[in-house]
């Protein structure tokens, strides 16, 4: 079978992972061919996610590169054994081959923190607000319901019986950008109220009067992974999307938003009575734009 053109971010994942790993060892491309009888140009194909590895000669690459038995090494072999399908399979006649990748990792993730400066995160969406995104975003014609109805399932994540823990920073500027009118954008901050009350969900809201921060106008997601060695970074461009998996990066991804989550208001508490929220946190911002629509 010839290598594959286009690697889902699962695959190029499994394979950034055996090239760090034989990074580490210290092996030369030609050697870790010659561990699977190949040469250099198959393990270039598959550090790149071209071509999959079978999972006994997986298996015995990842002891010759040295990684220890554990929940790592038993995580790269599900990677490699993981079909990469779901609900998403059904929009792949529309959605881009990020969008369905971006969809499978949140299906895999154990949690999400995600930093939003402009819109209200894509999982806290009410389907009119949805709707007017994608149309502002470019998305015109027939396919904008299916881009909806995407989006929308791509909440199950959060809402499903078995969510996993969803941590946002958001900027006061998406409360307060009239996204689809004042109608839409009521019904929007009354379902952030709403879901921000559900137990393993953490809203925050960033003030316009905490001032300009550097990461303020970069929207990112960090997603846990199985193990801390697999945490994953996504960022969105209009023009493309880039996942991360280098401890570089996510070390300072994860440092950034930790010190947005520190300058931030206080989350909504969902055990305190509306009575209790004397000083000013992230409930009480949400309601007073609510109530000034």
């Amino acid at each position: 079978m010839p290598p594959r053109s286009n690697p889902s971010e699962r695959q190029r994942r499994l394979g950034l992972e055996l090239r760090k790993l034989r990074n580490s060892a210290g092996l030369s491309g030609d050697r870790a061919g010659a561990l699977l009888d190949a040469d250099r140009t198959r393990i270039s194909n598959i550090e790149a996610g071209r071509i999959d590895l079978g999972h006994s000669r997986l298996r015995m690459l990842l002891r010759e590169y040295g990684c220890p038995p554990g929940a790592y090494f038993e995580c790269l072999l599900e990677m490699a054994a993981d079909p990469g399908t779901g609900w998403w399979d059904g929009h792949r006649d529309v959605m881009s081959r990020s969008a369905l990748d971006l969809a499978a990792l949140e299906s895999r993730c154990s949690g999400i923190r995600i930093h939003e400066p402009l819109f209200i995160p894509g999982m806290l969406q009410t389907q009119e607000y949805a709707e007017a995104v994608v149309r502002a975003t470019g998305g015109n014609g027939d396919p904008t319901d299916r881009y909806v109805e995407f989006r929308l399932a791509r909440q199950h994540t959060l809402t499903g019986p078995d969510p996993v823990p969803y941590h946002a920073v958001v900027h006061e500027a998406a409360l307060r950008v009239h996204t689809g009118g004042t109608h839409t954008m009521r019904r929007q901050l009354l379902r952030l109220i709403e879901l921000a009350r559900l137990p393993h969900v953490t809203l925050q809201i960033f003030p316009f009067e905490r001032g300009a921060y550097a990461a303020f106008s970069r929207p990112f997601v960090l997603f846990a992974g199985p193990t801390p060695e697999l945490d994953t970074v996504y960022l969105e461009h209009p023009l493309n999307t880039v996942f991360l998996g280098d401890g570089e990066h996510i070390d300072e991804y994860g440092k950034m938003f930790e010190r947005l989550s520190g300058l931030a208001f206080d989350p909504v508490d969902p055990q305190a009575a509306p009575e209790a929220h004397d000083n000013r946190d992230s409930i009480s911002l949400i309601q007073h734009i609510m109530y000034a629509l």
